[in-house]
């Protein structure tokens, strides 16, 4: 072995470590392959030397391949790829080997349990031919053949307990599991086979499924796509038409003010003629007074008093005439149609949403106002119904008998928002309440008692609880409110904060003392409205 060990390693090249491939030898006596020392010589400018005892030659030496070198390295190549590939060690594609060949070595065709080896057609042959080799058990070839053997009784695993789901001899069977159901091999690998190919079949069938049902979401999310460019073309479409709209309007508009402007004008100006030849009129019969001569003897100045003729100027009576333009019915118009274009553009998708948003603050819920089958969580920003009453001392802002929680924050000036995410819920209260409201025995929901929210009955039923209650019409169930107050105008409002739509507001609301978020996580209606009340941070869209 270890001159085996010393020939290979003289046929190897010490720079590419591999057996030669055109051998040449240097002056020093040394072997290199000779794209090797040529590559090593070629990184060198001036002086040439050998890579392993660095003797240096003056002149780049003459190369030329060692015949003799090159025809053992070939030899010694052909006999280890020979031995290498017709001998091998291990099984190839799971087919066990003979484990009496030489050389070459064939597939066996049986495994002895009594020898522990595995044979092929030749080397089986004394277990045909010899009478007491006859009686060894032959099983189909495996291979570590002893692991198939019991090691309490030494007697082949041929049965399986399907109790325990492990292998036994024919004693385990009729000792430890006697009682137990007992199966040959064969038949519990072709049951588990049989299971296996209806496991198969099914998550074959699984996938097939998932995968139609991935083209289906596909689809649907080009669906939705050509939807949504569908909805913006026809609304830039239609907002564009009433934008035009409203420009046409607003000349014609110009127009139609142009020409009252005009004729009003002109009918002043002709009140104005009127006017003046009054004047001229009057003063004319001024004139005519001023030639009467005062006298102090009262009958000479009645004698030219007498003897002059004034006739009374006919001029028209003023005093009736009002002059004011309709200016204001005009205002008031346009007024009341910036206010219902804003709202219904609210409802549709409110662009100051964004700017609300920037007024939002840190809301949490005050444990001592809620309602005792209510559980705050600890941050204060989710509240959840409990099955059980706790025990907690009644206090007097504490909600008796309905399920309500305020915040702890109170506000009363400026402007705030906040958001409440209410998904997976079928029944909730929402909005913001006075300081004062009873929190004892019944309490009716309106803003004539201080409450100003909204609330959703049924999973689908939104609603104002206003008087009469106003139902609310929304696009889909909203999965996140949104409440903004302006407590100087006296203005509350409720978004769906996902569609950034308006759903409904509160408008000319006197608010004059403290108010408070309000929040009722309603009945738990068979668990179906178990999900709680969350109080999330706002997130500004951009």
């Amino acid at each position: 072995m270890a001159s085996a060990a010393n020939s290979e390693d003289n046929l190897r090249c010490s720079v590419c470590l591999n057996i030669f491939k055109k051998p040449v030898t240097i002056p020093c006596g040394h072997n290199f392959c000779l794209n090797c020392i040529d590559n090593y010589w070629d990184t060198i400018d001036t002086t040439f030397q050998c890579p392993l005892c660095m003797e240096k030659f003056l002149n780049r030496p003459m190369l030329r391949v060692n015949t003799i070198l090159a025809q053992m390295a070939a030899d010694f190549k052909e006999s280890f790829e020979e031995k290498y590939f017709e001998t091998p060690d291990k099984a190839v594609n799971g087919t066990v080997l003979c484990g009496l060949c030489t050389g070459a070595k064939l597939a066996a065709v049986k495994s002895c349990l009594v020898c522990f080896m595995s044979y092929c057609e030749t080397h089986l042959e004394p277990h045909l031919r010899i009478q007491a080799m006859k009686k060894h058990k032959l099983i189909d070839p495996v291979e570590n053949p002893e692991s198939r053997m019991c090691k309490t009784h030494d007697e082949p695993l041929e049965l399986f307990c399907k109790v325990e789901e492990m292998f036994v001899c024919e004693s385990c069977k009729n000792s430890d599991h006697k009682k137990h159901k007992i199966v040959s091999l064969k038949e519990e690998a072709n049951c588990r086979k049989y299971t296996l190919e209806k496991d198969k079949e099914n998550a074959d069938q699984m996938i097939q499924e998932r995968k139609q049902k991935i083209l289906e979401i596909e689809r649907s999310v080009e669906a939705s796509r050509k939807k949504a460019a569908k909805a913006l073309s026809s609304s830039k479409h239609s907002i564009t038409g009433m934008v035009d709209y409203i420009n046409r309007s607003y000349a014609e508009l110009t127009e139609v003010v142009d020409i009252k402007q005009k004729k009003f004008e002109t009918e002043r100006k002709g009140f104005i003629k009127e006017l003046e030849a009054d004047i001229m009129q009057i003063k004319q019969q001024k004139l005519k007074l001023d030639q009467v001569s005062i006298s102090n003897d009262p009958m000479i100045f009645l004698e030219n008093l007498l003897s002059l003729t004034i006739p009374h100027p006919s001029v028209k009576d003023w005093f009736g005439v009002n002059f004011d333009s309709d200016e204001i019915l005009l205002q008031e118009a346009t007024a009341q149609l910036e206010a219902t274009v804003m709202r219904e553009i609210r409802m549709l998708c409110d662009p100051d949403l964004k700017e609300m948003q920037r007024h939002a603050v840190d809301v949490t819920l005050d444990p001592d106002t809620a309602n005792l089958f209510l559980h705050v969580s600890p941050d204060g920003k989710q509240v959840t119904y409990g099955e059980k009453k706790r025990n907690l001392p009644d206090k007097p802002e504490r909600f008796e008998q309905v399920l309500n929680v305020l915040a702890k924050e109170g506000f009363s000036s400026g402007k705030f928002y906040y958001e409440v995410e209410v998904k997976d819920k079928t029944n909730w209260d929402l909005g913001v309440v006075n300081q004062s409201i009873n929190r004892k025995g019944d309490i009716r929901l309106s803003p004539k008692n201080g409450y100003w929210i909204i609330g959703l009955k049924k999973g689908k039923e939104l609603t104002a609880n206003v008087s009469p209650v106003v139902s609310l019409k929304v696009r889909e169930t909203p999965q996140k409110i949104g409440v903004f107050v302006d407590y100087e105008v006296g203005q509350v409002l409720f978004y769906d904060v996902d569609t950034r739509a308006c759903i409904f507001s509160y408008t000319g609301c006197n608010f004059t003392m403290k108010l408070f978020p309000f929040f009722s996580h309603c009945c738990n209606d068979d668990y179906r409205n178990a999900a709680p009340l969350i109080i999330t941070p706002v997130k500004q869209n951009r």
